[in-house]
Protein backbone atom coordinates (compact mmCIF):
# COMPACT_ATOMS: atom_id res chain seq x y z
CA UNK A 1 0.00 0.00 0.00
CA UNK A 2 0.91 3.52 -1.08
CA UNK A 3 2.68 5.27 2.28
CA UNK A 4 0.51 8.01 2.53
CA UNK A 5 -1.44 10.92 4.80
CA UNK A 6 -4.32 8.90 4.31
CA UNK A 7 -2.87 5.31 4.63
CA UNK A 8 -0.49 6.00 8.01
CA UNK A 9 -1.64 6.71 11.32
CA UNK A 10 0.21 7.01 14.68
CA UNK A 11 -0.58 4.55 17.42
CA UNK A 12 -0.38 6.41 20.61
CA UNK A 13 0.38 4.60 23.89
CA UNK A 14 -1.89 6.06 25.87
CA UNK A 15 -5.78 6.45 26.63
CA UNK A 16 -6.95 9.68 25.56
CA UNK A 17 -10.31 10.56 23.65
CA UNK A 18 -9.86 13.81 22.49
CA UNK A 19 -7.27 16.50 21.23
CA UNK A 20 -7.55 17.94 24.80
CA UNK A 21 -6.72 14.78 26.58
CA UNK A 22 -3.51 14.46 24.25
CA UNK A 23 -2.50 17.91 24.35
CA UNK A 24 -2.51 17.82 28.13
CA UNK A 25 -0.30 14.98 28.53
CA UNK A 26 2.34 17.61 26.60
CA UNK A 27 2.18 16.09 23.17
CA UNK A 28 1.49 18.49 20.43
CA UNK A 29 2.26 19.48 17.15
CA UNK A 30 5.82 19.07 15.98
CA UNK A 31 7.15 16.46 18.11
CA UNK A 32 9.22 13.42 17.52
CA UNK A 33 7.72 10.52 17.07
CA UNK A 34 10.12 7.64 17.85
CA UNK A 35 9.63 3.87 16.49
CA UNK A 36 11.11 0.93 17.71
CA UNK A 37 13.52 0.04 15.60
CA UNK A 38 13.10 -3.63 16.31
CA UNK A 39 16.85 -4.67 15.68
CA UNK A 40 17.42 -8.67 15.20
CA UNK A 41 20.19 -10.37 14.04
CA UNK A 42 20.20 -13.83 12.26
CA UNK A 43 22.93 -15.74 10.93
CA UNK A 44 24.89 -12.65 10.27
CA UNK A 45 21.85 -10.97 8.55
CA UNK A 46 21.12 -7.73 10.86
CA UNK A 47 17.43 -6.49 10.38
CA UNK A 48 15.96 -3.11 11.82
CA UNK A 49 14.11 0.22 11.38
CA UNK A 50 16.60 2.71 10.17
CA UNK A 51 20.18 1.20 8.76
CA UNK A 52 20.21 4.01 6.98
CA UNK A 53 22.18 5.69 7.61
CA UNK A 54 23.12 3.89 11.76
CA UNK A 55 24.80 0.81 9.97
CA UNK A 56 27.70 3.32 7.56
CA UNK A 57 27.76 5.36 11.24
CA UNK A 58 29.09 2.12 13.24
CA UNK A 59 31.40 1.48 10.47
CA UNK A 60 32.80 4.29 10.83
CA UNK A 61 33.48 4.01 14.33
CA UNK A 62 34.40 0.40 14.14
CA UNK A 63 37.11 1.31 11.42
CA UNK A 64 38.73 4.33 13.64
CA UNK A 65 38.30 2.06 17.03
CA UNK A 66 40.55 -1.00 15.23
CA UNK A 67 43.04 1.60 13.98
CA UNK A 68 43.62 2.92 17.53
CA UNK A 69 43.44 -0.19 19.17
CA UNK A 70 46.16 -1.27 17.12
CA UNK A 71 47.97 1.88 17.40
CA UNK A 72 47.53 3.06 13.37
CA UNK A 73 47.14 6.41 12.74
CA UNK A 74 45.70 7.83 9.50
CA UNK A 75 48.07 8.70 6.49
CA UNK A 76 46.77 11.73 6.22
CA UNK A 77 44.51 14.38 8.38
CA UNK A 78 40.89 13.01 8.61
CA UNK A 79 37.66 15.16 9.48
CA UNK A 80 34.55 12.70 9.99
CA UNK A 81 31.30 14.48 9.53
CA UNK A 82 28.20 12.67 10.72
CA UNK A 83 24.87 14.84 9.45
CA UNK A 84 21.62 14.79 10.75
CA UNK A 85 20.07 16.25 7.59
CA UNK A 86 20.96 13.88 5.02
CA UNK A 87 17.73 12.41 4.08
CA UNK A 88 16.48 15.52 3.58
CA UNK A 89 18.74 16.49 0.92
CA UNK A 90 21.19 19.60 2.43
CA UNK A 91 23.12 17.11 5.37
CA UNK A 92 26.86 18.28 3.91
CA UNK A 93 25.66 21.71 2.50
CA UNK A 94 27.69 23.23 5.40
CA UNK A 95 30.01 21.98 7.87
CA UNK A 96 33.17 20.55 5.85
CA UNK A 97 36.01 21.78 6.91
CA UNK A 98 37.81 24.16 4.02
CA UNK A 99 41.08 22.65 4.14
CA UNK A 100 39.13 19.30 2.86
CA UNK A 101 40.93 17.97 -0.01
CA UNK A 102 39.08 15.10 -0.94
CA UNK A 103 35.81 13.39 0.18
CA UNK A 104 34.43 10.04 1.09
CA UNK A 105 30.56 9.65 1.75
CA UNK A 106 29.76 6.66 3.47
CA UNK A 107 26.03 5.66 2.91
CA UNK A 108 24.34 2.32 2.32
CA UNK A 109 23.29 0.69 -1.21
CA UNK A 110 20.25 0.10 -2.07
CA UNK A 111 19.51 -3.39 -3.24
CA UNK A 112 16.50 -3.48 -5.41
CA UNK A 113 15.41 -4.46 -8.79
CA UNK A 114 17.92 -3.70 -11.40
CA UNK A 115 20.45 -3.22 -9.03
CA UNK A 116 24.21 -5.01 -8.86
CA UNK A 117 24.57 -4.73 -5.36
CA UNK A 118 23.69 -7.07 -2.44
CA UNK A 119 23.40 -7.20 1.48
CA UNK A 120 27.05 -9.70 1.31
CA UNK A 121 29.31 -6.87 -0.09
CA UNK A 122 30.47 -3.19 0.34
CA UNK A 123 29.66 -1.38 -2.82
CA UNK A 124 30.97 1.19 -4.73
CA UNK A 125 28.65 4.02 -6.10
CA UNK A 126 29.82 5.74 -9.41
CA UNK A 127 26.85 7.58 -10.25
CA UNK A 128 24.07 8.56 -8.39
CA UNK A 129 20.31 10.58 -9.39
CA UNK A 130 22.96 13.40 -8.92
CA UNK A 131 25.31 12.55 -11.85
CA UNK A 132 28.99 10.76 -11.81
CA UNK A 133 31.38 10.84 -8.65
CA UNK A 134 35.04 11.60 -9.35
CA UNK A 135 36.15 9.29 -11.60
CA UNK A 136 39.51 9.22 -10.03
CA UNK A 137 38.89 8.74 -6.85
CA UNK A 138 36.49 5.83 -7.28
CA UNK A 139 38.97 4.04 -9.47
CA UNK A 140 41.53 4.18 -6.54
CA UNK A 141 38.86 2.82 -3.97
CA UNK A 142 38.44 -0.08 -6.52
CA UNK A 143 42.12 -0.62 -6.30
CA UNK A 144 42.02 -0.21 -2.67
CA UNK A 145 39.49 -2.99 -2.26
CA UNK A 146 41.15 -5.08 -4.88
CA UNK A 147 44.74 -4.83 -3.15
CA UNK A 148 43.21 -5.55 0.23
CA UNK A 149 40.42 -8.44 -1.24
CA UNK A 150 37.86 -6.61 0.31
CA UNK A 151 34.34 -7.92 -1.23
CA UNK A 152 32.86 -4.94 -3.08
CA UNK A 153 30.67 -4.70 -6.45
CA UNK A 154 30.10 -0.99 -7.98
CA UNK A 155 26.37 0.15 -8.68
CA UNK A 156 24.76 2.77 -10.01
CA UNK A 157 21.61 4.48 -8.38
CA UNK A 158 19.05 6.43 -10.08
CA UNK A 159 16.55 7.67 -7.60
CA UNK A 160 19.33 7.93 -4.83
CA UNK A 161 21.51 11.55 -3.42
CA UNK A 162 23.93 11.69 -0.89
CA UNK A 163 25.49 14.05 1.31
CA UNK A 164 28.19 14.01 -1.40
CA UNK A 165 26.04 15.87 -3.79
CA UNK A 166 24.93 18.08 -0.96
CA UNK A 167 28.28 19.56 -0.55
CA UNK A 168 28.82 20.15 -4.61
CA UNK A 169 25.81 21.73 -4.68
CA UNK A 170 26.80 24.36 -1.74
CA UNK A 171 30.01 25.00 -3.81
CA UNK A 172 32.25 21.84 -2.78
CA UNK A 173 35.08 21.75 -4.66
CA UNK A 174 36.91 18.43 -4.19
CA UNK A 175 36.82 14.87 -5.17
CA UNK A 176 33.50 12.76 -3.84
CA UNK A 177 33.55 9.44 -3.96
CA UNK A 178 30.80 7.09 -2.34
CA UNK A 179 31.05 3.53 -0.49
CA UNK A 180 28.82 1.41 1.70
CA UNK A 181 26.75 -1.69 3.24
CA UNK A 182 24.48 -3.24 0.97
CA UNK A 183 21.20 -2.96 2.47
CA UNK A 184 17.38 -4.31 1.29
CA UNK A 185 14.22 -2.70 1.81
CA UNK A 186 15.44 0.92 1.93
CA UNK A 187 13.10 3.21 4.49
CA UNK A 188 11.36 0.24 6.03
CA UNK A 189 12.35 -2.60 7.75
CA UNK A 190 15.52 -2.89 6.29
CA UNK A 191 18.13 -5.68 6.50
CA UNK A 192 21.97 -6.03 5.74
CA UNK A 193 25.06 -8.47 6.84
CA UNK A 194 27.67 -8.51 9.03
CA UNK A 195 29.48 -9.32 5.64
CA UNK A 196 28.69 -6.23 4.04
CA UNK A 197 29.32 -4.46 7.58
CA UNK A 198 32.92 -5.50 7.83
CA UNK A 199 33.65 -5.28 4.18
CA UNK A 200 32.96 -1.43 4.38
CA UNK A 201 34.65 -1.25 7.68
CA UNK A 202 37.79 -2.55 6.12
CA UNK A 203 37.10 -0.13 3.18
CA UNK A 204 37.31 2.66 5.18
CA UNK A 205 40.45 1.64 7.64
CA UNK A 206 42.47 0.77 3.85
CA UNK A 207 41.34 4.17 2.73
CA UNK A 208 42.76 5.86 6.14
CA UNK A 209 45.80 4.05 5.93
CA UNK A 210 46.24 4.77 2.05
CA UNK A 211 49.61 6.61 1.95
Amino acid sequence: MKRSADTLEVRLDARTSSAKETLDLGISIGDFVAFDPRVEINAGFVRSRHLDDKACVATLVAAVKALADAGLKPAHTITIFISNYEEVGHGAAAGIPADVEELLVVDMAAVGEGQNSDELHASLCVKDSGGPYHHGMSDRLRLLAEKHEIPYKVDIYPDYGSDGEAFWAAGGDVAVALIGPGVDASHSYERTHTEALLATTRWIMAYLLEE
